[in-house]
């Protein structure tokens, strides 16, 4: 241990204390030791420190800071090198801001397109999401600082989050829900690494031994600090025996006691906690070093042109028809759509920034040679129907050359807590877009939102441009990319399928009340639609540009691949290239393909590069569940360099020897994995994946209501008081709804519907603690009266204990 000496100072009382928050967003300090405390501060895509009320959900405002792309826009840039750059002006803002930890990147895979939280996450796919993740962490923790890679793991869905339990088989949590995090924590070096809200297989993250100790800490060697999510506590002690060091936010000391009475009663060895102590203090002080010097505020014009750039980079084009981008000086154009004249620009929750400055597209539009006749917006922004609005909108649209028309989903659809309902844009705005179809075909769609939508409504525009959710600058960002001063790059780091019925875990998502079960295994994202022949409408990687690039010279080695890319367009432009390797060999299911490297390369017109990419050791690998542990199979294997996951330019194959482990699978059993084919796996198909029975996936209704039973489950609970308050706060959030209050309505179930009793101790800052809680259960479990007194009789002990140390 580094600071043996110090924590021999310490007491009991004090190490323990050192283990939950000072506050909403601080750890605890002790004076008399000169032990600081740390301030943790939201901050995947920006900083968010409230100067305010503290809260999880970004509801009161925070310092205005520089508002970057999101991860999911970031992760279209296929650039390592911009996501240290992004995390460099991050950790500058941090230091500015006095933040020592910030929380992010996150880096759970895109299992579904409709988990409310995509658009704060890379990828479908772990070594897109490590890598990029890892460049970021490198930019962050240059400033000194640390930054904190979340949630791990396997947090695929928003509803009942806090609850649900991920039944998932060991190779597909290793290969595929694992491989960023081992990736951002041994090539990023995280300092911090926050534990996920759900189960997994039958145990809370943050006490999952497996997860936190043999994998974590054993095979990866992390020692680092791991701190739980926000009120994702929820057995103090178990936490503390698997490596969880730091719980938040505060529970006024109850959680302290625990601790205490655990090492008191032996169930806690005290060289456990001083473990946990020896690194949260390494932490505490390696990240206020640079505290120690005056620090500057950050330059924000010199940060928004950063923002800006890397929202070029990551814009993607994905139709060009007739070359209708870029758009030829003097074309008249009409601004058609409510996000020109208020950018959708990021996403909703914990993660939203309060921006130093923020463009919108009507704004930069005077500053472009874009030649506006006029706007309108077309359409309601939350989707009410106004017919008037598109009559306007047509009447100018008749007199223009092209349309541009700005869609997308909104920010109420898009938000931490909540699951979207399906994969469509708006009705209102469809009906919008068909309106401008029958009066003018010329029409440019600029897509916002920060996941996958369908788009039945594709062969009515000409051009369509995807910005994601591209952050302050984005609207200028576009603007640049339609007028052709900058050549689009992006490339798409998710699929994006026909209709959301073709999507591997359609039958398995979400998960409604016990558990949600990964039946899909290894098949995810791309690696299902290749493997099962399903066609999509833009496959993994596909991005277009104004110029043509064209790959050839082919020659594999056994560390690297290298081959000729030549610009063979008009343009200067940038090419990301992508290594993909597909195993020949049938003893193993796999996917036809994986990604295993990629490069981005600016080439210029007529101009041609020699690209290498190395080989590493996740080239060949796979996690043998017989062996418990990585493995090679013995195998010709295929080496393909793609523009996509679907356009492969160039293939060679290489002979690589293998590791002699025996097979894993008993292929008869498992004929849906073999194939590709595992939309819709049987139960029994699947158990013998995991190699157990599935836990039981429905409530027992027959049994009381306790700690981690979620207020939802009132709807069946014995106190009639309790269903009484479920059908109240189900009615409530259904009228927000009806009379257009949504972000309202998603507060409702966000901080209240899917929330676990446990939450109301954890969440409130000792507001309430357990024992009141016990008392909240007797009333919810039908002994109102029992329940109340036991309630009044804890808060007022609680209240005599605080005013006893105040004293």
């Amino acid at each position: 241990m580094k600071y043996k000496d110090l924590i021999k100072k310490m007491t009991l009382e004090e190490k323990a204390s050192l283990m939950s928050g000072k506050d909403f967003w601080q750890t605890m300090d002790i004076e008399r030791l000169g032990i600081k405390n740390m301030f943790l501060a939201d901050g995947p895509h920006g900083i968010r420190k409230q100067a305010e009320a503290a809260d999880h959900l970004g509801l009161n405002a925070s310092i205005p800071a520089t508002c970057f792309p999101t991860a999911a826009t970031v992760a279209n840039s296929w650039n390592e090198e911009l996501g240290e750059i992004i995390g460099d002006y991050l950790g500058k803002e941090a230091v500015a801001q006095k933040v020592n930890v910030l929380l992010g990147p996150g880096i759970n895979m895109k299992r579904n397109p409709l988990a409310g939280r995509n658009f704060e996450y890379f990828s479908e796919d772990p070594y897109l999401a490590g890598k990029m993740a890892a460049g970021m962490i490198r930019g962050i923790q240059s400033h000194g600082i640390s930054a904190c890679v979340k949630h791990f793991a396997v947090n695929n869905q928003e509803e009942r989050r806090m609850s649900i339990d991920t039944v998932v088989d060991e190779r597909t949590l290793r290969e595929i829900y694992l491989t960023a995090f081992e990736i951002a924590i041994k090539e990023g070096k995280t300092k911090t690494v926050m534990s996920a809200y759900n189960m997994l297989n039958g145990a809370y993250t943050n006490e999952n031994i497996h997860l936190m100790r043999e994998i974590l800490r054993d095979e990866w060697k992390y020692d680092g600090v791991v701190v739980t999510d926000w009120g994702g506590s929820n057995d103090r002690v178990a936490g503390l025996i698997a490596g969880n060091e730091l719980e938040m936010p505060t529970t006024a000391g109850e959680t302290n006691q625990e601790i205490i009475q655990a090492i008191k009663s032996g169930r806690l060895k005290e060289e456990i906690l001083d473990e946990c102590v020896d690194r949260l203090l390494d932490l505490m002080f390696v990240t206020e070093e640079v505290f120690e010097n005056p620090q500057k505020d950050f330059n924000r014009k010199e940060h928004h042109q950063i923002a800006q750039k890397t929202a070029e980079e990551s814009i993607v084009l994905l139709k060009n028809e007739d070359n209708i981008l870029p758009l030829k000086k003097g074309t008249k154009v009409a601004v058609i759509g409510d996000f020109a004249q208020s950018a959708r620009y990021q996403g909703a929750g914990s993660s939203i920034v309060n921006p130093t400055i923020l463009e919108h597209t009507l704004e930069c539009l005077e500053e472009s040679e874009i030649t506006s006749i006029g706007f309108e917006p077309g359409f309601e922004r939350y989707g009410k129907r106004n017919q008037k609005k598109i009559d306007r909108a047509c009447a100018l649209a008749k007199d223009a050359d092209v349309i541009l028309i700005y869609i997308g989903l909104d920010e109420a659809t898009e938000a931490e807590g909540l699951d979207r309902q399906s994969m469509k844009i708006p009705d209102n705005q469809m009906e919008l877009l068909d309106a401008l179809y029958n009066v003018n075909s010329n029409i440019v769609a600029v897509l916002s939102c920060g996941a996958a939508v369908e788009m039945p409504w594709i062969n009515k525009v000409k051009g369509l441009l995807h910005g994601y959710l591209a952050g302050q600058a984005g609207a200028r960002a576009i603007l640049r990319v339609l007028s052709g001063d900058v050549n689009p790059s992006g490339k798409l780091a998710e699929t994006y399928p026909l209709r959301y019925e073709d999507t591997p875990s359609y039958y398995n998502f979400p998960g409604k009340e016990v558990s949600v079960e990964y039946r899909e295994g290894i098949y995810i994202g791309y690696r299902y639609y290749d493997s099962a022949n399903v066609n999509v409408l833009f496959p993994f990687g596909y991005g277009l540009s104004y110029t043509s690039f064209e790959y050839s010279d082919i020659q594999v080695a056994q560390d690297r691949v290298t081959f000729t890319i030549k610009n063979t367009g008009k343009f200067d432009g940038m090419e990301v290239a992508q290594l993909y390797v597909g195993c020949k060999s049938q003893e193993i299911f796999r996917p036809k393909k994986e990604l295993k490297g990629f490069t981005k390369v600016f080439i210029r017109a007529g101009e041609a590069k020699t690209v290498t990419i190395p080989f590493d050791d996740k080239t060949f690998r796979y996690f043998n569940v017989k062996t418990n542990k990585w493995e090679i199979e013995e195998a010709d294997y295929q080496i393909m360099i793609g523009a996509s996951s679907t356009d492969i330019r160039l293939a060679d194959a290489l002979f690589q020897e293998g590791t002699g482990a025996p097979l894993p699978y008993d292929k008869a059993n498992l004929p849906s994995y073999y194939s590709g084919k595992t939309n819709n796996v049987s139960v029994e198909e699947f158990e013998k994946l995991l190699g157990h029975k599935v836990p039981v996936s429905k409530w027992d209704r027959t049994k009381p209501l306790g700690y981690n039973d979620t207020i939802a489950q009132c709807q069946y609970a014995k106190g009639g008081f309790a269903r009484f308050a479920f059908h109240l706060i189900h009615f409530a959030h259904w009228f927000l709804r009806k009379i257009g209050k949504r972000s309202t309505a998603n507060l409702i179930m966000m901080s209240i519907y899917h929330m676990p009793f446990r939450g109301i101790a954890r969440m409130t800052g000792g507001v309430v603690n357990m024992p009141m809680l016990d008392g909240i259960l007797m009333v919810v479990n039908g002994h109102f009266f029992k329940g109340l007194s036991h309630v009044l009789k804890e808060r007022s002990k609680m209240l005599r204990v605080a005013k006893a140390k105040q004293q």
